[in-house]
């Protein structure tokens, strides 16, 4: 053959292999082999496993690596064919075969092969001499080594099974050991810590007690440092109420229905007072007046001075505006009741003022005795008789003068109102 006839036919061979039929091993589109690379460049360009995305360096090795490799393909269970179909990543294959649905056909192909070998041997139980028997049995012996060696086969299988399994087992055993000894550490462990907790709680307790105590006596001492730097000793207290649309609101909704001031005494060995002011009113006053109280206290200097309590006390709720229109009213002390008499305990019943001021004027709006959301309120205990006509002058005195000076000017206004009641008596008595 020359040299151009191998040519033609070379070309003619190479024409015909790619007209040949061909099927994508990666997809189900199917063609001539001609077309076959242009369906790889468009329908698969590279050859990445599209499980595990794994990289391979050609179609065969991509193939290879699906067919043995790759550990997330789903592949079939060799026991399908007895009932076994599940499709099993080959990652959980192990973990298959210790699956109950795997061990129930595990049990299956042991009873078909059971059967068939007790086919097998009844078939070759009887002798004959005729040939065509013999020839029979040939074949029955046949049938039955190949039956035999599909047996080795899934006996082999069972074993690897059987192996894997016991491994399975043995590690299981192992590690439910070790939990169980990691458990046994938690459950000591947390008996130690709900034990630190319980003691960590009674500190917490014993703590916040502690805390509770500490707070009351920081309070008590605040109000005596409080009371001593306001602390008067001439019978008589200035109380300035700050935060009164609050006071009253707290007196309203029943939250603090009444208030205290700071003690005050009538000499620096004197009697103990003070005074109690109920806002919203107190009884029969109740959400109609004002309720102003004088109340005694237990004093260090009790035991020398004279009881029952029976000095004049004078309230006067002052006017801050210039026109000076202060509320004063007085009461005189009931000697019989208990309210008077020498406490025995911190302080007496409160006594006094139920209805000292209307609770429609004092809620006005612009009203002259609540400045700056403040109102003055000052208690004076008379232990000199003023006469009643004299009170007003008293309590319109500046607060701010000393005490002496007040008194001063009162015994002034008295003195001339007895030369002016002289000088009347003396005109009476001339005519």
């Amino acid at each position: 053959m020359s040299h151009r006839d191998t040519t033609k036919s070379n070309r003619g061979f190479k024409n015909n292999m790619q007209s040949l039929p061909i099927i994508c091993s990666l997809c189900n589109w199917n063609g001539i082999l001609i077309n076959y690379q242009e369906h790889l460049v468009q329908s698969h360009p590279n050859t990445k496993c599209n499980h595990c995305d794994e990289e391979c360096n050609s179609f065969n090795h991509l193939n290879q690596h699906k067919a043995f490799h790759c550990s997330k393909i789903s592949i079939e269970c060799q026991l399908k064919n007895f009932g076994c179909h599940q499709q099993i990543p080959r990652f959980e294959l192990k973990a298959h075969y210790q699956s109950k649905q795997h061990q129930d056909s595990m049990l299956e192909v042991i009873k078909q092969l059971k059967l068939q070998l007790s086919d097998a041997q009844a078939t070759s139980t009887p002798m004959d001499t005729d040939v065509s028997r013999t020839t029979t049995m040939t074949d029955d012996g046949n049938f039955v080594a190949n039956q035999l060696e599909q047996l080795q086969e899934t006996l082999n299988m069972l074993a690897n099974g059987t192996t894997t399994l016991n491994e399975e087992i043995q590690h299981l055993d192992t590690e439910f050991l070790e939990h169980q000894n990691k458990l046994q550490g938690l459950v000591e462990n947390s008996s130690n810590v709900k034990l630190a907790v319980e003691e960590e709680q009674l500190l917490d307790e014993a703590i916040m007690q502690n805390l509770e105590i500490l707070n009351q006596n920081l309070l008590s001492l605040r109000e005596k440092i409080d009371d001593k730097q306001c602390t008067s000793y001439d019978g008589s207290f200035t109380w300035k109420i700050k935060g009164f649309r609050e006071k009253m609101a707290d007196a309203q909704s029943e939250k603090q229905t009444s208030i205290y001031s700071p003690p005050f005494y009538s000499s620096p060995t004197g009697y103990k007072m003070r005074v109690r002011l109920y806002l919203n009113g107190d009884g029969n006053a109740r959400r109609t007046h004002m309720s102003l109280f004088f109340v005694l206290m237990r004093g260090q200097h009790d035991q020398i001075l004279k009881f029952p309590f029976n000095y004049k006390v004078t309230f006067c709720m002052y006017d801050q505006t210039p026109q000076r229109r202060h509320i004063i009213d007085s009461f005189r002390p009931d000697m019989r009741s208990s309210s008077f008499q020498r406490p025995r305990s911190d302080m007496n019943i409160a006594s006094g003022i139920p209805r000292f001021y209307p609770l429609v004027k004092i809620l006005e709006e612009g009203n002259p005795y609540v400045q700056d959301d403040t109102i003055f309120i000052k208690v004076m205990v008379d232990f000199g008789d003023l006469p009643k006509t004299v009170l007003p002058f008293a309590l319109s005195l500046n607060p701010g003068l000393p005490t002496d000076v007040q008194q001063y000017f009162i015994r002034q206004t008295l003195e001339k109102k007895a030369e002016i009641q002289t000088s009347k008596e003396h005109s009476t008595t001339d005519t």
